[in-house]
């Protein structure tokens, strides 16, 4: 092989070698361009995981929020419906016993 072959073949490669640099060049950029979007996602999800719980929290607190009123009106109305049959039942045994007396 003369000098000039070698020198040819010496050219070819160190054009490879500088096309597989800037490819690998390339390679790099998109793995760490990869890399920041898998981190981005991982934070996401760790995002999504904590506004789930708190919605979960806040769901809570609301239904408990809700279902107070409806107590409070349950409560009312057990207490109406013992008055008024506490008063009916009063007023019965009331007029049983007058008239009861009536005959003693």
């Amino acid at each position: 092989m003369s000098n000039e072959e070698i020198a040819v073949k010496l050219e070819g490669h160190e054009h490879e070698i500088g096309s597989l640099k800037h490819r690998m060049e390339d390679q790099e950029e998109q793995a760490k361009i990869l890399n920041d979007l898998v981190v981005s996602v991982k934070e996401l999800a760790l995002n999504m995981k904590n506004m789930i719980s708190e919605q979960q929290t806040l769901n809570n607190r609301l239904s408990r929020l809700e279902n107070e009123p409806a107590e409070k009106w349950r409560t009312t109305t057990k207490t109406i419906a013992t008055a008024v049959i506490s008063t009916a039942v009063g007023a019965g045994v009331t007029v049983l016993i007058a008239l009861l007396a009536q005959y003693i």
